[in-house]
């Protein structure tokens, strides 16, 4: 299935994409403002998560749109960003009606990105509602960079830089679904030390360098390879639709997202993971019925697993002694 225009999230109508990266700090914000609010859900499937508003997202709960998803380094820390982002939307008016207040909706999911070298020393209070606030200004339809920006600022994986992908793709229908992922797993992205990509099959014009898959993967290919047995990592993303879809159908979109995740990182999904998938529907396309959403959920997976690569492939090493290497350091 061909990608749409960019091959990035801003494909989908009614949404804009913003990022604030701070390359002293290690670590970045990353904001998707939709125009109108949006159906959304989400699913949690790592094992250590953090994140703020993500328990409305469960289809059985009440509210049923949001305003905008954050992605943001900063581990527990970063949880602020989404304050930031709430304060612009509601500067703007935005917000879930309650009598005359107006809150805005905004699920948060952060990573792990503490002990890249940065410096983190930011004193009573941390930066991250600030990072926020300036990815919400930042926030803009049209293309972006991809890798060390935003989110994947300060991500990294068991034995490469980590990064911010993105991909899209158009279903038979007309309707274009995209993944934005901060690529910070505690797995590894590439088939044993690299260069090909555990994503490759999927792979649309070359978009992560077009270098298909090894002949054989052998046991040692396949052996565990992960930061280590202390630390704590997780892939965060977001899958959107033009297609109109229900707070369920999205649910499941999302759950399909994470089969991206899992065709795209081994292994995933660990206790010290914590794997966090958005999704979410702009309502611009009138939906056709159970065949669209069939096809959106497996293309779902496929621009999830394909973002991921592109994450890793994009990214550049962080400027500190003895930062991790990116892929491209190695296989240019």
């Amino acid at each position: 299935m061909p990608h749409a225009a960019l091959n990035l999230l801003t494909d989908v109508e009614g949404l804009s994409v913003g990022h604030a990266t701070d390359l002293v700090l290690g670590s970045g914000v990353t904001v998707i403002v939709f125009d109108e609010p949006a159906t959304a859900s989400g699913t949690v499937l790592g094992g250590a998560p953090g994140g703020r508003d993500t328990g409305l997202l469960d289809p059985s709960m009440t509210v049923q749109q949001v305003d905008a998803f954050v992605l943001s380094g900063g581990s527990a820390f970063g949880l602020d960003a989404a304050g930031g982002v709430q304060s612009g939307l509601r500067a703007a008016g935005r917000g879930f009606a309650v009598g005359p207040v107006r809150v805005p909706i905004v699920p948060q999911a952060i990573l792990m990105d503490l002990l890249n070298g940065g410096n983190k020393d930011w004193g009573l209070h941390a930066p991250y509602r600030d990072l926020g606030y300036e990815a919400y200004r930042n926030a803009a339809t049209g293309a972006f960079p991809l890798g060390t920006i935003g989110a994947g600022t300060g991500a990294t994986t068991a034995n490469f830089k980590g990064g911010l992908g993105s991909a899209s793709a158009v279903s038979s229908t007309g309707h274009t679904v995209a993944a934005l992922v901060a690529v910070n797993a505690m797995g590894s992205v590439v088939i044993g030390d690299g260069p090909q990509f555990w994503a490759a099959s999927f792979e649309e014009k070359q978009e992560f360098g077009g270098l298909g898959q090894p002949s054989h993967v052998s046991a040692e290919d396949r052996a565990m390879r992960i930061k280590g047995l202390r630390l704590t990592a997780t892939t965060i993303g977001a899958v959107v639709t033009d297609c109109t879809l229900s707070k369920a159908e999205t649910h499941r979109l999302s759950l399909c997202a994470h089969d991206g995740l899992a065709r795209a990182v081994l292994p995933t999904h660990l206790p010290s993971d914590g794997d966090t998938m958005f999704a979410a529907s702009t309502g611009k396309r009138a939906s056709n019925g159970a065949a669209d959403l069939m096809e959106l959920c497996h293309l779902a997976t496929l621009v999830t697993a394909r973002a991921i690569a592109r994450g890793v492939f994009e990214a550049v090493a962080l400027p500190y002694p003895d930062a991790l290497p990116a892929w491209r350091d190695r296989w240019g």
